[in-house]
């Protein structure tokens, strides 16, 4: 049974980056238009359907964004938004997947699964393998293979009792110093705190008690956000790489 599966989703399309790189290399969307056609074999691009894309009313597809990038002279990588998904950092490295399922030690059927159900399946060492394939910070690392949620549940509940209870599972969590880990949850955990005193002082009460618990409900819903920025934060300030 040979079956044209639905295209799948594209990455995130930055349609005012299309098209400021279009106008720095002096060119119309005719030009663009005529370079895909011609050099790429995309018959159906228009100078209509360049303008749509870089104006948002379209998104150009997989086959589409890579024939673009081409055409403009840059990576993939510059056309889109900042990838989120396994899937998104492969095109945004303008990898094929057998490449990316050869780097990491995966049959090509097994990988592209994993991709299209946006659940990474692969052992440590293929994590540790995908990292370097596909250049991925620990914090996307973190996000493509699912262990996002599960360092939002360690952090809330870092922040709101002990930290120093989360500081070793975390760092296993994530394959980090302990030292690097804690300094981190304890910068997250006086910020909290100190955002929850009103609370505290006035028995949750008035508008001061209500402004705390808004404040510290939006702390914790942006928890993971938080904990990578403070990291950056360290690694800066204290010259950690």
């Amino acid at each position: 049974m040979h079956q044209q599966s639905a295209p799948q989703p594209t990455p995130p399309f930055d349609a005012p980056a299309a098209r400021k790189l279009r106008t720095a290399l002096g060119m119309g969307p005719e030009h663009v238009a005529y370079g895909m056609r011609t050099s790429f074999g995309l018959p159906h691009v228009t100078p209509d359907l360049v303008v749509a894309w870089e104006r948002g009313l379209a998104t150009p597809g997989n086959g589409e964004l890579i024939a673009l990038a081409g055409v403009l002279w840059c990576s993939p990588g510059e056309l889109i938004g900042a990838p989120r998904t396994l899937r998104e950092h492969r095109i945004a490295r303008g990898l094929p997947a057998e490449d990316v399922a050869r780097g990491v030690g995966l049959e090509l059927l097994a990988y592209v699964r994993m991709e299209e159900a946006d659940e990474w399946r692969g052992s440590e060492r293929q994590s540790t393998a995908l990292a370097a394939v596909l250049d991925l910070s620990l914090e996307d690392l973190v996000t493509v293979t699912g262990r996002e949620p599960k360092l939002a549940m360690m952090l809330r509940s870092a922040v709101t009792t002990r930290w120093q209870a989360y500081v070793r599972p975390v760092g296993k969590l994530l394959t980090l110093e302990r030292r690097i880990v804690g300094h981190a949850l304890r910068a997250l955990h006086t910020e909290y705190q100190g955002r929850m005193v009103p609370t505290l002082s006035w028995g949750g009460g008035g508008p001061a008690g209500a402004d705390a618990d808004d404040a510290g409900r939006d702390f914790l819903e942006r928890i993971v956000d938080r904990f990578w920025s403070t990291i950056r934060r360290d690694a800066e300030r204290y010259g950690d790489g």
